[in-house]
């Protein structure tokens, strides 16, 4: 059972992939969908593409948006939406911080800081929550590529003119010594407790679900899977049941009106890629002017945003639309994986187009197409950050993620689940 959506981040199911991923690179300057010189013709190699989206951000300049940007970050890594949030002490003003380069991940749900990012006063003034034992209380937020540890802390969160109703439960990433990681239990893969480590300063989960763990984490019957810990004395950490209102949060569903949803929206970026590409996070759907629900088809989904009855090559999989995935992932043994320089992403010779039913749970049904060219192309051009059409291996026939490739040239909504208060199921529409 898993406790938050897997979101694969930025450097994809399988850990080989991280050696890419995290390359570094010099990047060039550049704005919103910006592109270098565009050999799409050479780079098809004969093969084709499907056509790209075109719909175009709108201006980030309302009090329910902020700007979203794909671009070198903190450590040159590919394919990483970020924006700006800004964290208070409860109740203060003045005690703010606002942190650059978090980034932003629909595969996922609450807000999780880097502690090094944060200046020493609003760190010290964040208030560490508690176990019902009165122990500190920690969470091992596990992701398919690993897994960040840290406190559990208050705090009020603001992006744009929207700031939440009451301070809520943050993770403090890296806050705590690495001698305290419960072992085992606290996920695999590697820790990701820094920005080096992360490729960004945090990660904002926007996904559908309103805490990151839910019931699991509340009922003293699921407690073995439970991603929080109580630690007496800040050491000798066990896996604790928390109640929903000290799970660590979705900002957005916390915000006074434009809480029920958001629109990710990217520009187009050329077949090659882009330096950098420049987009829009629209808080709310059908609460103001500029974020009419104008989706071409919704899906309605489980709580955690998965459509789990989608078809690819005649299996059903799980398909999620997951703007922290650097590339889609998916199975498909026809396409040529890469070298060992590559390790995990798809080298085809040609260009390929592949295509995904979606399906969700309220019947509705719609192709997605895809379009895939050789990782080893993209990344011989070491000043582009944005790509459209990058794609890896993913384990097992059982999940496609459409990750932030899918997201260009596209407004992806995201509905959140208000069904614990009578309100809207989740889903997804594009």
């Amino acid at each position: 059972m898993r406790t938050m959506q897997s979101a694969m981040k930025f450097k994809g199911w399988v850990r080989a992939v991280v050696a890419v991923a995290l390359v570094s690179v010099v990047a060039a300057c550049g704005g919103g969908g910006s592109s270098s010189s565009d050999n799409s013709s050479n780079a098809l190699n004969g093969g084709s593409l499907p056509p790209s989206p075109t719909q175009q951000p709108i201006a980030s300049t309302a009090g329910n948006t902020v700007p979203i940007t794909v671009g070198p970050g903190v450590n040159g890594v590919i394919n990483i939406p970020t924006v700006s949030v800004t964290v208070c002490a409860p109740g203060s003003a003045s005690n703010c911080q606002t942190i650059r380069n978090i980034q932003v991940d629909t595969g996922s749900f609450g807000l999780r800081v880097v502690s090094s990012v944060l200046n020493s006063s609003l760190l010290g003034a964040l208030p560490v929550s508690t176990a019902a034992n009165g122990a500190q209380l920690a969470e091992c937020a596990t992701f398919a590529d690993g897994y960040t540890w840290g406190t559990v802390r208050t705090a009020s969160v603001t992006m744009g003119s929207e700031t939440t109703t009451r301070a809520i439960p943050i993770q403090i990433i890296g806050d705590k010594a690495s001698s305290t990681v419960p072992s085992p239990g606290c996920g695999s893969g590697s820790a990701e407790n820094t920005a080096s480590d992360l490729g960004a300063n945090g990660i904002l989960g926007i996904g559908t679900a309103p805490t990151d763990c839910g019931a699991t984490c509340a009922n003293a019957q699921t407690v073995n899977y439970s991603n929080y810990f109580a630690c007496p004395g800040g050491t000798s950490c066990t896996r604790a049941t928390v109640p929903l209102t000290q799970q660590v949060a979705n900002p957005v569903a916390n915000f006074p009106v434009d809480n029920n949803g958001v629109i990710v929206q990217l520009p187009p970026v050329p077949d090659t890629g882009a330096a950098s590409a420049i987009g829009t996070l629209v808080f709310g759907i059908r609460t103001q002017s500029n974020n009419a629900l104008a989706a071409a088809q919704t899906f309605t989904t489980d709580a955690f945003g998965d459509l789990n009855n989608s078809v690819y090559n005649g299996t059903t999989v799980s398909a999620f639309l997951d703007s922290g995935s650097n590339a889609y992932f998916f199975a498909d043994s026809s396409l040529t994986l890469c070298g060992s320089n590559f390790a995990g992403f798809y080298c085809p010779s040609a260009a390929q187009t592949r295509s995904i039913t979606l399906v969700g749970l309220n019947g509705t049904k719609a192709g997605a197409s895809i379009g895939i060219l050789s990782a080893s192309t993209l990344f011989g051009n070491s000043s582009n950050y944005a790509f459209n059409d990058l794609a890896g291996q993913i384990g097992g026939n059982s999940s496609f993620d459409l990750g932030l490739p899918f997201f260009y040239g596209r407004y992806v909504y995201y509905g959140f689940d208000q069904t614990a208060s009578g309100g809207q199921t989740p889903y997804v529409g594009f």
